[in-house]
């Protein structure tokens, strides 16, 4: 199954937490502790008391956000396109017929056939997120399947059994 977007933080999430761990700093320098912090952001006392240890030792500049984390995909645009294009076409098409689900076993085989680069299933998983798809909801459709059959009897006959309702 697809979904919108990918994982990790986006750069406006990114933002956002930068700006509470400002804030937060503001509070430790009026002397407010870690978990009067926690309590006023609703945020883990774990994280406060983190954020407070990072801004003792090196400042608000140690509470900056550093970016987007991870390490730089090895795949460029192009690629990633063709990916999620060669992941339509669904496993068949790649030799898996006994059943219709893509594991993140046979994406990595797939990733390394097309690409001659090697991904651990964790950094299988992040990339399918980055292309938008989900591992851990496949979709699970019949080789039979016939996508102008199913569009023709959408168009022709769904209309007449739902008037024949009403």
């Amino acid at each position: 199954m697809r979904y919108g977007h990918g994982g990790g933080l986006s750069a406006g999430e990114r933002e956002r937490r930068e700006r509470l761990r400002l804030q937060a700093v503001e509070l430790f320098a009026q002397g407010v502790s870690p978990a009067e912090v926690a309590r006023r952001f609703r945020i883990t006392r774990m994280s406060a008391s983190r954020w407070h240890r990072a801004w003792q030792q090196g400042g608000t500049q140690a509470l900056a956000s550093k970016g987007p984390g991870g390490e730089k995909c090895r795949l460029d645009e192009r690629r990633l396109a063709r990916l999620a294009a060669e992941l339509e076409r669904g496993p068949a098409a790649h030799g898996w017929e006994e059943d219709q689900r893509w594991t993140l076993a046979r994406v990595s085989d797939l990733i390394a056939t097309l690409f001659h680069i090697r991904y651990t299933p964790r950094g299988v998983s992040y990339l399918l997120h980055r292309v938008g798809w989900s591992p851990q909801v496949p979709v699970h459709r019949a080789v039979e399947r016939d996508e102008e059959v199913i569009e023709r009897w959408v168009a022709e006959q769904w209309p007449r059994i739902k008037s024949d309702r009403g």
